[in-house]
């Protein structure tokens, strides 16, 4: 009887673990040109910033991955692995696209509620786009998109 529970409780916990390790697995975290994790993409193509507060979405037309703010804003462009602000500057990366980590990424927040999404700004024609980092922030170019 006692051999039985403990199978039953090393199965559950095996479990238990095991489903840690997939959470949030399927999310891509953006770093900022310090290198700082900043926000991270949900497997919903939801963006939301560190502490969890959802600010953006991935939409895609044609072929280009738009990055819309909640309130509708167009805020940029996301093209392998990298936001570009509306003038083509790079605002943030994941890590395998041009960045250089230099930090431990922190604990996430816990996910806020979406708020409805806004009807889109018509985007503007998209620059050329730049690898050289904006002067403004990734968090401040996500935050105009908050409704």
């Amino acid at each position: 009887m006692k051999r039985n529970l403990l199978i039953l409780t090393l199965l559950f916990s095996t479990l238990l673990l095991s489903s840690f390790k997939h959470y949030g697995e399927d999310e891509i975290s953006i770093f900022d040109k310090n290198g700082d994790a900043k926000a991270y993409i949900a497997d919903d193509l939801t963006i939301y910033l560190w502490d969890g507060n959802p600010v953006a979405y991935l939409y895609k037309f044609g072929s280009d991955w738009h990055v819309y703010g909640f309130n509708g804003v167009h805020l940029g462009w996301y093209v392998d692995g990298i936001i570009y602000d509306n003038n083509g500057y790079t605002v943030g990366a994941q890590k395998d696209a041009i960045i250089m980590v230099t930090s431990i990424e922190p604990i996430k927040g816990i996910k806020g509620i979406k708020p409805i999404k806004s009807i889109k700004d018509i985007a503007s024609i998209k620059p050329i786009l730049s690898r050289s980092w904006g002067k403004t922030s990734l968090v401040i170019i996500l935050r105009a998109g908050e409704n």
